[in-house]
């Protein structure tokens, strides 16, 4: 089982398409969705610190990073 959340599709790219072709486009699969069920005894993040993150268990942590330029 790969935990890479990131994955990889590869469009069809026809030759009257309009618009410049996208080779490769990108996709976030979510943690939850590698874990069936909710085990017993999982490490939690200290309180502050899952406020931050937006989950108190690091299994179900995803990091979200922009693909949009900074602005200013």
């Amino acid at each position: 089982m790969s935990n890479n959340q990131l994955r990889e599709w590869y469009p069809f790219v026809g030759p009257f398409d309009p618009c410049p072709p996208q080779i490769v486009k990108t996709y976030v699969v979510p943690p939850n969705q590698f874990i069936p069920y909710q085990p017993m005894n999982l490490p939690q993040f200290p309180l502050n610190q899952a406020l931050k993150l937006g989950t108190l268990w690091p299994a179900l942590y995803s990091p979200y990073e922009s693909k949009c330029p900074p602005r200013g």
